[in-house]
């Protein structure tokens, strides 16, 4: 039989599986030279193996806590790692060739990649606001490196300095509002600190201005306007499997922090930060829908959606308490999360036909470089429209539906106003997605040259594009893990 100390440590197992798997992965690097035909490409999506068949073998057990409360693994968790460990692996099969072409297939870039991830699943399951901390840094410390890896290059110097700076400065307020939780509250662990707006030992004052602190750096870590501006340069700059690595897994991560520290721990003070929710997700709408129609390259234009994507995340996540009745929070939440899934496997698809189309000398990331792309690849340009017509909200698609669960629960919560808001931005956004399916499919080519993909990369494309739009037709199992993670969460 299992002591309490061997289930204390096996709740972390994906975690500690990761570790160990990269480690492998950094050691063959280092002691088997490259003239072996050792591909540290292919090591790395082994090494997802391991942590995805720890957090398979998890799936169904209770919620169980690890390290004094620090570490907690539930359905959320499992329901994101999972997702996280898919986002991390269509990545490294879309950028495969395009690493190569650019020197970037290099042991540094897959460990990176995989400590990032190991970031992100320390972020999704922490418990303690050290933790979270601790998995925010892990993940962003390999981002800064990553971005920076193409030395050649001086704009991915700039737009990793500018996602270092910024990124530090963001960092710097979600860790000032932690200590002000912490002075308020007298805990760190997030059910203590939730405990004590009953107990009666809160500090409102000093809480409440942590409150200000903790959602600003969130808002950073999401890219919500007006803590936007890292967003387009980080984007553009970087090289476009790096961008996608940053663009995905930490979007899942983000969520997963908003929802540990707003919903589960500062649940008592819902009404002040669902207010500052509400500024960001309008901003977001507006400034994200608004600036990328005047966005000519493709991935500065894709930065900018995010902004709006995120704003209907955030309309989900103010729409859960109402009066302090928490009835809807259920619906509220598990639609936010249905959104951000779905959301990640649509921003996959995009960049990662942006990432076939690239080849050596050439960066397929303006606008232009998808002229007649129709005529040169009818099944890449047909695999763009869905993600086009997904992220524009045309049905039968999975960004339709999402939209859809979102304003459902933002009108039950009685905000009209906003749905009705989101849905006009919504048709300002039609816009640029449609220009873009327009460019593919009724311009000249501008560029003749042949579209080489990996088989393994034209399999995931197929892929992507199928779930989308089989998500689109039913949604149902995916919308009711959602909710069931969600409620399973709440209910801890």
């Amino acid at each position: 039989m299992m002591n309490a100390q061997s289930l204390n440590v096996l709740a972390a197992l994906p975690e500690i599986a990761l570790l160990v798997a990269t480690l492998v992965v950094l050691l063959v690097d280092v002691l088997v030279p490259a003239r072996r035909g050792v591909s540290t490409g292919a090591l790395a999506l082994l090494a997802l193996l391991a942590p995805l068949a720890a957090t398979l073998w998890q799936i169904g057990s209770p919620t169980q806590y690890a390290f004094s409360g620090m570490y907690v693994a539930d359905a959320l968790s499992h329901l994101l790692k999972l997702c996280a460990y898919a986002a991390i692996a269509a990545t490294l099969a879309y950028g495969a060739r395009y690493s190569g072409d650019r020197a970037l297939d290099r042991g540094e870039f897959h460990v990176l990649a995989l400590f990032s991830l190991l970031g992100q699943m320390v972020m999704i399951s922490a418990n303690n606001l050290l933790i979270v901390y601790l998995g925010l840094e892990l993940m962003s410390l390999s981002l800064y490196a990553m971005v920076a890896l193409r030395r050649d290059a001086p704009m991915a110097g700039e737009a990793a300095m500018k996602y270092f700076v910024l990124g530090a400065l963001a960092s710097g307020f979600l860790l000032y509002g932690m200590s002000m939780i912490y002075g308020g509250a007298g805990s760190l662990e997030h059910g203590r600190i939730a405990a004590a707006f009953t107990g009666g030992q809160l500090n409102r004052t000093v809480f409440t201005f942590g409150v200000v602190f903790i959602v600003a750096g969130l808002a950073f870590k999401l890219g919500a306007v007006p803590f936007h501006a890292w967003l387009p340069d980080v984007y553009h700059g970087s090289p476009t499997s790096v961008t996608l690595l940053i663009a995905a897994g930490p979007k899942l991560a983000a969520f997963a922090i908003a929802f540990r520290l707003l919903v589960e721990t500062l649940i008592g003070v819902a009404a002040d930060w669902q207010q500052m929710l509400m500024v960001l997700a309008v901003a977001s709408l507006a400034v994200g829908n608004i600036v990328a129609i005047a966005q000519t390259n493709f991935k500065r234009m894709l930065a900018y959606s995010t902004m709006s994507h995120i704003g209907f995340v955030l309309l989900g996540l103010l729409a859960g308490v109402v009066g302090g009745d928490t009835s809807l929070a259920g619906g509220a939440y598990g639609s936010a999360l249905f959104y951000m899934i779905t959301y990640v496997l649509t921003t996959l698809g995009t960049f990662g036909l942006v990432l076939l189309l690239s080849r050596q000398g050439f960066e397929a990331d303006e606008i232009d470089d998808l002229k007649g792309l129709n005529r040169r690849s009818p099944w890449m340009a047909f695999v763009m429209l869905i993600m086009m017509f997904s992220f524009t909200g045309i049905p039968p698609l999975v960004g339709f539906y999402a939209k859809v669960v979102v304003l459902k629960a933002v009108i039950d919560a009685g905000h009209i106003w906003l749905a009705v808001l989101a849905v006009l931005f919504s048709l300002v956004g039609a816009f640029y997605y449609l220009r873009v399916v327009k460019v593919m499919y009724f311009d000249l080519p501008a560029d003749l040259a042949p579209i080489e993909a990996a088989p393994g990369a034209r399999a995931t494309m197929a892929v992507n594009g199928a779930r989308v739009l089989w998500l689109g037709i039913v949604p149902g199992p995916l919308l009711a893990a959602c909710l069931e993670a969600v409620r399973q969460a709440l209910g801890t």
